[in-house]
């Protein structure tokens, strides 16, 4: 199984429920999240994160202009198929440890993104996690299953 992947893009709102919008960089808080974004806090979905190969599987469902942060994940990953890791695994992003604290959710009625698209991936291949250690992320950072 590889190993490491990479960061595509970090992505903030400040609401809930809406599309996240893509930043340079991200100031990851330990206990808390990414700073400035509105799923932060003490508690286990602290940052999501949505592989580029579950975009793929949406547009190969005939969904066109997908773009990072539409499915409100904070981090949009490559190269690891993220629901396939244990809850309790620990990444290494950046200068950040996280750790798999949930894979998948429960989708909350009347969201933009599964109106907007249609459906939503999210909810069975997006992965959260609760920060370990904070730090900075940046777009093409290496992550790395420990």
């Amino acid at each position: 199984m590889k190993k490491n992947g990479k960061v595509l893009d970090i992505n903030i709102s400040e609401k809930k429920g809406v599309i996240k919008k893509p930043i340079k960089e991200g100031v990851f808080i330990e206990n808390y999240g990414l700073k400035g974004d509105a799923h932060g806090g003490k508690w286990h979905r602290q940052v999501s994160l949505l592989g580029v190969e579950s975009f793929k599987k949406m547009e190969e469902l005939g969904i066109e202009g997908l773009e990072h942060g539409i499915f409100a994940e904070n981090i949009t990953t490559e190269g690891i198929i993220l629901y396939e890791l244990p809850v309790g695994t620990r990444l290494k992003i950046g200068d950040t440890i996280q750790e798999v604290t949930q894979i998948g959710k429960e989708c909350h009625s009347g969201c933009e993104i599964a109106k907007k698209v249609g459906k939503c991936i999210m909810p069975k291949e997006g992965i959260f996690t609760r920060i370990i250690k904070g730090g900075t992320i940046k777009k093409g950072d290496t992550i790395e299953v420990l």
